[in-house]
């Protein structure tokens, strides 16, 4: 992991804003996350999380306790990249950010969701981007992976 600093912060913050802007679409009833996945410099994904199709009779979060209904956001940019972008999604960097309810990004807790690792790792990103109270620390995806599983456990 690194703690990104001069030009690299710039650059990731400009990013972090986008996903935030992307965040302000999500339908999910806990939360509004957004991400982008870029590729030299350029955007080839970005995602907000909703139920499946958007449908919002389908969003069953927020009700009680328990797993989200919804299609993280980390899927829909894996996902959208793949599709209109497979040639560009190697190597790649993904920026993750959760919102408040003002568009206004809250830092991030350390890695913990293994699906979202699992299929950025698999899909052949690079690297995932977080920003912690600390600073923005760009993860390579393999620790990245290794580190949401050892806090699953």
């Amino acid at each position: 992991m690194e703690y990104l600093t001069g030009q690299q912060e710039k650059d990731a913050i400009g990013w972090m804003r986008r996903a935030a802007r992307v965040a302000e679409k999500a339908l999910c009833l806990e939360t509004k996350c957004g991400t982008v996945i870029v590729c030299d410099g350029e955007i080839i994904g970005e995602g907000y999380n909703a139920p499946p199709l958007d449908k919002k009779e389908g969003r069953i979060c927020g009700n009680e306790p328990g797993p989200s209904s919804c299609v993280h956001a980390e899927w829909r940019a894996i996902m959208g990249a793949l599709k209109s972008n497979p040639e560009k999604i190697q190597g790649s960097r993904l920026y993750f950010v959760r919102v408040d309810e003002n568009g206004n990004i809250k830092k991030s807790g350390k890695p913990y969701c293994t699906v979202c690792s699992r299929l950025a790792l698999d899909a052949g990103i690079a690297t995932f981007a977080l920003w912690h109270e600390e600073g923005i620390i760009e993860y390579p995806t393999d620790e990245y992976n290794k580190l949401s599983y050892q806090s699953s456990l």
